[in-house]
């Protein structure tokens, strides 16, 4: 190494000050007034023409089912593929299914540029349109693309503000990991999950605007306006005293996710979408023949901000509101989450940490009550005074239509969530689980919204009531 080489601190001690800061800011910022977020995003909608209208499959742009194994895939060979998943798990009360999933190989960015304004840390926010969002635009990370758009396979516009994050020395790199995505619906999808702050100036585009960590916890509280990849990217900024003490010790919890890995067969193999057992196909949907979880559809979509101002493609519809819930108590004056263990088919590795409660709930009305998911109706009958937060979020909308959830902290005591978890549950610290955010495929991508909320102040869970 040579005398001139110039060394960096391992890590950047001041980050939490420096986001306790931003977060303290939460009626204004550099950009805008937080009351004014709103009709910036209803002037963005007019700006330009946005319209999704569902069409038969028939009418796909581009894409088309083969004819050998019936999957719905793209002229181009890349972007996603619609296929056919069965799959044996040796827990739970379905033993063996088939499914179609979504089988995207490649891993897309979402990343978000942070600059300071007078002082205080802001991030770059877009309002970006997704055919499967109900109110089509939402804040979403200043980049959100996958490889086939960044590499412009679809011979689009650039991606702004991509240099941020692709080219060496345009910013200095907070956080970057993979992170899975929806494992009930997508084959083992990762994406890059990116906080950089930029160095020098950053160009402005009417489709942007800066926000401090106060304004975006203030619109956390708004149901569908922060979108689900901005809320993965800010569940990765740090969480909890790194001192505070835990029922379990770090060591211990580690060991309890690495034994609830190696006790779960979870089987998949990919198999032809046309002769998966339960579902048929129309001419404009592919759905189980019951009519639960979720069907396959198809939209038309005109967007004038998008790289590509017009395009058709497939979406998975859920069938029904989900409910994603923490419970939380004090164990020895330090709140606790009551997290699950839950093997979803589309996991890389079995099994992943996921909110108390996931599930939407009519899709198992039929079932025993001692079949239905533990404490989801410990959830459902919380009294008003137990809801600490409560809002209704969107999913990944450039893949799922109008799929949501209402998301939940719920304060439990003794009777709801005994301190001896059941099997597959484990008590951790809001700290535990946000240091499992640094890896990859630990966290699932429905806790890391809750964990968002707690990462921007949003809530405060050690606050009295």
């Amino acid at each position: 190494m040579s005398a001139t080489t110039r060394l960096r601190p391992r890590t950047e001690h001041d980050l939490r000050e420096r986001l306790a800061k931003s977060a303290g800011l939460r009626d204004t910022g550099h950009s805008l007034r937080t009351e004014d977020v709103a009709k910036w995003l209803e002037k963005r909608t007019r700006a330009h023409h946005f319209a999704v209208e569902r069409i038969p499959f028939a009418e796909l742009e581009g894409w088309s089912f083969t004819r050998d194994t019936g999957n719905l895939v793209h002229r181009s060979g890349r972007f996603f593929s619609v296929e056919g998943l069965s799959v044996t798990s040796s827990q739970g009360p379905f033993h063996r299914w088939e499914q179609p999933t979504i089988h995207q190989p490649e891993a897309g960015i979402l990343g978000i540029v942070a600059k300071e304004f007078d002082g205080v840390l802001h991030f770059l926010m877009q309002a970006k349109l997704e055919p499967g969002n109900r109110n089509l635009l939402q804040l979403s990370p200043t980049v959100q693309a996958t490889r086939s758009n960044y590499l412009r396979v679809h011979q689009g516009a650039r991606v702004r503000y991509l240099e941020h994050f692709a080219e060496p020395d345009r910013g200095r790199i907070l956080y970057d990991v993979r992170q899975s995505e929806h494992g009930s619906w997508f084959y083992r999808k990762a994406n890059r999950n990116m906080l950089v702050e930029a160095v020098g100036e950053v160009a402005e585009h009417d489709d942007f605007c800066w926000l401090t960590l106060g304004q975006i916890a203030e619109l956390m509280h708004r149901d569908n306006v922060i979108n689900m990849d901005a809320r993965t990217v800010l569940a990765c900024l740090p969480v909890g005293d790194l001192g505070a003490r835990a029922l379990h010790s770090d060591a211990e919890f580690q060991s309890w996710i690495t034994a609830e890995r190696s006790g779960h067969d979870v089987v998949t193999r990919l198999v032809p979408l046309s002769g998966i057992d339960g579902w048929e196909r129309g001419e404009d949907t592919l759905a189980r023949t019951d009519g639960r979880f979720f069907r396959v559809v198809a939209v038309a979509v005109q967007a004038g901000s998008r790289e590509v101002p017009a395009w058709s493609q497939p979406l998975f519809e859920p069938v029904g509101l989900g409910v994603t819930a923490f419970l939380f108590r004090r164990i020895g004056g330090v709140v606790h989450l009551l997290v699950r263990a839950r093997a979803e088919a589309g996991f890389l590795d079995t099994i992943e940490l996921g909110p108390t409660v996931q599930c939407t709930p009519g899709n198992w009305d039929h079932l025993d009550p001692a079949e239905r998911p533990p404490f989801l109706e410990e959830v459902l009958s919380a009294s008003p005074q137990r809801i600490r937060y409560e809002a209704v979020h969107s999913e990944e909308g450039g893949r799922f239509l109008y799929a949501e959830s209402r998301y939940l902290f719920v304060e439990a005591d003794e009777a709801m969530a005994p301190l001896e978890a059941p099997p597959g549950f484990r008590w951790c610290t809001p700290g535990q689980l946000s240091a499992l955010t640094t890896h990859g495929h630990y966290v699932n991508v429905q806790a890391r919204t809750l964990l968002s909320c707690l990462s921007t102040g949003a809530v405060r869970l050690d606050e009295a009531v």
